[in-house]
């Protein structure tokens, strides 16, 4: 899906998306990857095993990789030599010239898969005009209320939003986030990987997304 003219997204499966800008590529949460992509910034959200995949951070990780995650996958990722490692929390930003990462909060609310104490987080990348927010594994939370501001000013506002239900927001909960955050384009994510969630929960988001004037797209797995 072309955001701009530099700047590009893909869809690599489950919370897995790969993002294209100008000569750089962006790679969160890769999982079950099916070629190589030579990665320049790598972004984890947490430190379960569908979202910091050693098997598939080896098709990602090049000589220099900038790798982002929280403190728990510290240790999982001290195998991987010459990579530039960067420890995030909710809250901070990392400043990588003309892309800029901020960390936000993900967690559960009435689950206990991602407790709030853990610290897991999802992203916000800042490119040229677009800024796209990855979720994380969370349910409808109130911070999401907050992130409506970056659909302004002429930003280009792109939400990925996890849709399966079980062990994070289901369809419904996730459209009601897409609603409060007023985004230029919404797209389904954490299905399909026999983890939890279908293609029909992801059909099932962008239908009602449609009936709320809310502009969804589902993107087909590279």
């Amino acid at each position: 899906m072309d955001l701009s003219q530099e700047v590009g997204l893909e869809f690599l499966g489950h919370d897995g998306f790969l993002i294209n800008y100008k000569d750089k590529k962006i790679v969160i949460d890769p999982y079950n990857l099916q070629k190589r992509i030579d990665a320049d910034i790598i972004l984890i959200t947490h430190g379960h095993y569908d979202h910091c995949s050693i098997k598939d951070l080896e098709k990602v990780i090049k000589l220099g990789s900038i790798v982002v995650c929280p403190a728990d996958c510290q240790s999982k990722l001290l195998k991987f030599e010459k990579i530039n490692l960067q420890i995030i929390e909710a809250g901070e930003v990392l400043d990588f010239g003309n892309v800029k990462i901020e960390a936000v909060s993900a967690y559960n609310i009435n689950k206990d898969f991602h407790p709030k104490s853990e610290g897991w987080i999802g992203y916000i990348v800042k490119l040229d005009g677009v800024v796209i927010y990855h979720a994380g594994d969370t349910d409808y939370i109130p911070e999401m209320q907050k992130l409506s501001g970056y659909g302004k000013h002429g930003n280009k506002f792109v939400v990925l939003l996890p849709v399966s239900g079980k062990y994070v927001m289901d369809s419904e909960e996730a459209v009601d986030a897409a609603s409060i955050m007023s985004p230029d384009v919404a797209v389904p994510m954490h299905y399909g990987a026999g983890v939890a969630g279908t293609i029909e929960d992801a059909k099932r988001f962008v239908e009602l997304c449609k009936e709320r004037n809310i502009n969804a797209v589902l993107l087909e797995k590279i």
